[in-house]
Formats: structure tokens, C-alpha cells, sequence
């Protein structure tokens, strides 16, 4: 009797982690559009399951911040230009840390043969550059993460996560034209060229210029990328 009770309570729990994840997954990997409309019998159908677990689903994710309300159910939570400004500039904080706190401290160093596999994942992309696609924003932030995690402070590699599943829905459009493609591939390669050649000041210079030299140039990024991504919905 308790194994079949246990049973009837552990399968709409697991029913119900599975549409969470599978749809924040959709959402930060920006697969559901910013127009794209979230209602319970539109998922219920696409999910197979009733609309229960989805309505505790979209409760999740709006308590995330990932969803809104709206008229005809959820959105996409888009970020403002100002929240962007504050995302972007806690961003570039977070990636400069990584190495100003090894420049600091002649105790602590890079984790050399982490850079060196992540540098040469990107020896062979640049062998054979992807064309454009927003899907390649999951490329870059892995280096992103990959160089943070190697500086050793995990706590500033999670917050960098955090970070960057916030922005990923705009930042994703800045990746739609080869020049871009190309450009990031050659500065991820120039950083970690520097960190390996222990040349940190030139490195942290390299990296402060490729997240984004001034504010203002990162916000006219994301206006151009947020303008594209209104037009793509």
C-alpha cells in the first residue's frame, strides 16, 4: 500500500520538474521567441500532459523572472535597455576580476592546462569558422566561463552564469553576421594566447576590450541586437 502511494506521489512531481526544465531550457537557450505566446492548452498539447504541471511550470519561471503575465497568458521576460546597461557592466566586472585577482595575488595562477584545451577547441573553430547563427552565443559564453573558471573563483564563474542566461536572449542577434563570428574567434585565441604566455596586463586589456571597451559601446550592441530581435519576432 505505502510503495503504491509513494509511486502516485513521485511521478507528477517528476512530471513536473520535466516541463520546467524543458521549457527554461527552451527560453534561455532563446528558442521561444519574445512574441511567442505561452498558454496552458498551447503547452498541455506539445508537452502530452494535463495542464497542471505546465501551469506550476509557468509559476516557476515567473517567479525566475524568465516569464511575464500577459493579456494571452506568458512571454518571455525581455530586459530593458537599462537593465541591460546594469547587466553589461556587472559582466564586464566579473570577467575582469578573473584576472585582476591573479595579477593581484602572485599565489594564485591560472589553471594552464584548462586555457590550453579551451584554446585549442578554438583552433579548430577557427579552422573552420561557423557561419552566422545566434546559436553561437552558447559557444561563446563557454569560453567565457571556461577562461573564468581557470582564474579559480568559482563563486565568480556562477555569478557570470547568472549573467549571461540574463543577456543571452539579446546577445544571441549580435551573432548574425560572419565579421562578428570572425572577430570573437580571433579575440577568444588572442586572451588565451596572453594568459598562457603569462602576459596578464596585456591579457586583461585583450579581454576589457572584447566584452566591451566603454559601456556606451556594448548598450549600441544591444539596442541593434534587441531592434533585430523585435523584427525576427
Amino acid at each position: 500500500m505505502s510503495g503504491t502511494t509513494e509511486a502516485a506521489e513521485v511521478a507528477p512531481t517528476s512530471l513536473r520538474e520535466a516541463v520546467y526544465a524543458a521549457l527554461r531550457t527552451e527560453i534561455l537557450n532563446g528558442r521561444v521567441g519574445p512574441r511567442e505566446r505561452l498558454t496552458e492548452p498551447k503547452l498541455s498539447k506539445r508537452f502530452e500532459v494535463s495542464r497542471t504541471p505546465v501551469r506550476e511550470a509557468l509559476s516557476r519561471l515567473l517567479s525566475d523572472g524568465l516569464v511575464e503575465r500577459t493579456d494571452f497568458g506568458y512571454a518571455v521576460v525581455l530586459p530593458s535597455l537599462q537593465d541591460l546597461r546594469d547587466l553589461y557592466e556587472l559582466r564586464v566586472t566579473l570577467e575582469l576580476r578573473g584576472v585582476s585577482r591573479i595579477i593581484e595575488n602572485a599565489d594564485l595562477a591560472y589553471d594552464l592546462p584548462a586555457v590550453r584545451a579551451e584554446l585549442d577547441r578554438w583552433y579548430e573553430i577557427r579552422k573552420d569558422v561557423p557561419p552566422p547563427d545566434p546559436g553561437f552565443v552558447m559557444l561563446d559564453e563557454r569560453f567565457h566561463t571556461a577562461l573564468s573558471r581557470a582564474a579559480g573563483n568559482q563563486r565568480l564563474t556562477d555569478a557570470l552564469v547568472v549573467v549571461n542566461e540574463k543577456v543571452r536572449a539579446v546577445r544571441m542577434y549580435d551573432f548574425i553576421e560572419h565579421e562578428r563570428i570572425q572577430v570573437t574567434v580571433d579575440e577568444h585565441i588572442e586572451i588565451m594566447e596572453l594568459v598562457l604566455a603569462d602576459d596578464l596586463l596585456a591579457a586583461r586589456t585583450a579581454l576589457h576590450k572584447h566584452v566591451g571597451e566603454s559601456l556606451e559601446v556594448v548598450m549600441e550592441r544591444a539596442s541593434g541586437a534587441m531592434s533585430r530581435m523585435a523584427l525576427a519576432g
